[in-house]
């Protein structure tokens, strides 16, 4: 079931100490309404019960904050809905502060015994990590249960912190007997954990539509984990929560929200109002940096949301929806060209993460699409490649018998392949399970090795061997054609043998090949996206990005001249017969560093953020597009301004004077 979502919702923290008298005692529904209005919000997430345990409603199940004399949440519920703002109910389910005093035997244990989550010793503040095999899970469920019977026409449960350890409580260590699992073995306390996650999942969705089927709900694990596509049928939406300054930084949102496009169901970005991240009082980012990150979720097919923590006395933060509302202002009129979208791609990243759990190559190749301004989606394994141009397997995809012959077949349909580092190779141990048109002998026992790009490959401002830091695997061309070599070092550095500084290259290349072509493959041997991502190195990213213009063989269907700090995005509305081109530029600034503020541990220690303040305008943009559709208008939106273009062989070629922050370009055809 997917859920058509509101495009401005506010997500309205309210984790509150049962140390703090008066909750609530200033909320007043003419200001709760007026901030609302301010920040042109339509839709607000209010808080049912938060991390600390504490409800903010009459109950019978839990317990209600010992500082609240009123319901809270009525009262809010009824100030929003007054005034046609949408209301999803917010309960806490992965931790509970209050339950863990009462019971805790329903806390997370370690295998070593101890309780493990958030909270370690205990004169360390933090909040207390639950286990769903425990009768908690009683509990939650009625909690659950009675939210949506004393309040039935809300609009969606939103559960958070969905995370089950590797839990070895005593319903845990009975459910891996159960199930034939040893309790001493990682791996089978992983699978308990698991089988433990999905018994949560049934029966917390449950719980969401014990009185309406149809009621929206969305388990909230801070990241969407890809490749889990049967989790998806216990969600109507996805809320992809990603604070650029939070720790998640400007490269997460995109990836997270070209993966999500594919699954079918509506999408919420949820940035914060927070220059750090949750919780934050007191903290604002440049109302820039909110223009931007909207800008960004609408880009990429994404309905917008904004973090906010009420204070405990229920009033609402003035600054905060004057910041919010003039973000909004600009997302509201430019909803009609966002709705209903689907993105145009000519390439595919098939998860790293998806496939082994691991990031960094999906991060790695992300940022190289990104600034070299391909279009892309990121995918798993289910979803079809015929769609695509091109398939990018990044880094570290060794192939199953099932994914090989699905590779074979979109090869044989036209399809074309861009292999890295071990990706290719069988999980078996042996060689690769297509065709690289090159020989197999094995990984590196070299580290560094250096590259040495042929014309086609070489970075445009180096001549000379480029060191590479990822260990290259061993191929030989046989009937593919080599595009760059590989020089040695003379010896790996150690205690025995070193040289200078860092390296120590050969100066003759070796017999193995960096880069092999065939028809419809590009084998290259070093992990260079994990490489990208870890060093950032301009010379990589252009040695990437020269390897996917050569796999695809062909021009792609978007070219443009803006920098690499600049974003693009085509979507497809086909219900208007028309693409929207998005163009985003912000340039972020590393500000910040790590400090310790308090001896103590009262605040957090610091650490560098990247920030956006100043919104430079981009000049003399060009964009040329390659669609197969006739183009009959160009018009900016939501201006309204007529665009003149030039067309010929095929291409459609648009030039902007200029540009800030963000700007739509609507193609009908």
């Amino acid at each position: 079931m997917s859920y058509h979502l509101r495009f401005r919702q506010i997500h309205l923290d309210f984790h509150t100490s049962p140390d703090i008298p008066g909750i609530g005692e200033k909320f007043d529904t003419a200001q709760w309404q007026k901030a609302l209005k301010e920040g042109h919000v339509n839709s607000i997430t209010t808080f049912a019960k938060c991390h600390h345990g504490w409800s903010y409603h009459k109950t019978r199940v839990g317990k209600m904050h010992p500082g609240l004399s009123f319901d809270l949440l009525r009262q809010q519920y009824d100030a929003a809905k007054e005034i046609d703002v949408n209301v999803p109910i917010y309960i806490s389910a992965g931790v509970d502060d209050v339950a863990a005093a009462e019971h805790p035997e329903w806390r997370e244990v370690g295998v070593d015994g101890q309780y493990i989550g958030w909270a370690g010793p205990i004169t360390r503040p933090g909040f207390k990590s639950m286990c769903f095999a425990t009768p908690y899970l009683n509990y939650l469920c009625d909690q659950i249960r009675e939210v949506v019977e004393l309040f039935p026409e809300c609009d969606g449960i939103f559960l958070d912190i969905i995370h089950q350890d590797e839990c070895c409580c005593r319903w845990c260590l009975a459910k891996m007997e159960e199930m034939g699992l040893d309790a001493e073995k990682p791996e089978d306390r992983r699978a308990c954990a698991e089988a433990v996650l999905e018994n949560y999942y049934i029966r917390a969705t449950a719980a969401v539509r014990s009185l309406n089927p149809q009621m929206p709900v969305f388990h909230n694990s801070g990241h969407v984990a890809k490749g889990r596509q049967g989790l998806l049928k216990h969600f109507s939406h996805l809320e992809l929560e990603s604070l650029p300054t939070g720790g998640w930084g400007y490269d997460h949102f995109p990836l997270s929200a070209k993966y999500a496009q594919k699954t079918g169901l509506d999408v919420l970005g949820m940035t914060g109002k927070f220059h750090t991240t949750w919780g934050e009082f007191g903290g604002y980012k440049h109302p820039n940096a909110l223009l931007y990150e909207c800008a960004a979720m609408l880009a990429h097919g994404a309905k917008c949301s904004v973090g906010d923590q009420l204070h405990p006395n229920g009033w609402m933060d003035e600054t905060t929806y004057r910041i919010i509302g003039q973000a909004y202002e600009e997302v509201e009129a430019k909803e009609p060209w966002c709705d209903n979208v689907e993105a145009v791609a000519d390439v595919a990243v098939l998860s790293s993460e998806a496939e082994t759990g691991q990031r960094l190559p999906d991060t790695g190749a992300g940022r190289v699409l990104l600034e070299e301004h391909f279009l892309f989606d990121l995918i798993d394994r289910n979803v079809d490649f015929a769609g695509y141009r091109l398939l990018i397997l990044p880094d570290v995809i060794r192939l199953d018998g099932a994914l090989t012959q699905k590779l074979r077949r979109y090869l044989e349909g036209g399809g074309r392949l861009l292999l890295t580092g071990e990706s290719g190779l069988g999980k078996d141990g042996g060689g690769f399970g297509v065709d690289i048109g090159a020989s197999y002998e094995g990984l590196s026992p070299d580290q560094p090795d250096y590259l040495v790009a042929g014309e086609r490959l070489k970075p445009d401002f180096v001549d000379s061997p480029l060191v590479m830091y990822g260990r290259s695997q061993q191929v030989r061309p046989t009937t593919g054609e080599s595009l760059a070599a590989i020089r040695l070092p003379y010896f790996n550095r150690t205690w025995r043998h070193y040289c200078s500084h860092q390296h120590a290259p050969d100066a003759k290349d070796s017999v193995f090949s960096a880069a092999v072509q065939t028809t419809n493959t590009l084998y290259l041997a070093h992990p260079i996206f994990t490489i990208y991502a870890g060093s950032g190195a301009v010379a990589y990213r252009q040695y990437a990005s020269s390897a996917i213009c050569a796999a695809l063989g062909a021009e792609p269907s978007l070219t443009t001249n803006m920098p690499s700090t600049a974003r693009v995005s085509l979507m497809r509305q086909p219900d208007e017969k028309r693409y929207v081109l998005h163009l985003l530029y912000a340039n972020t600034i590393a500000r910040g560093s790590h400090q310790s503020f308090s001896a103590e541990g009262y605040v957090r220690d610091s650490h560098g953020v990247e920030v956006i303040e100043e919104l430079l305008p981009l000049h003399d943009v060009d964009v040329t597009l390659r669609l197969p559709e006739a183009i009959q208008s160009v018009t900016l939106q939501p201006q309204g301004q007529k665009l003149e273009t030039r067309a010929a062989d095929g291409k459609l070629s648009v030039r902007l004077d200029k540009f800030t922050c963000h700007q739509m370009i609507e193609l009908g055809y």
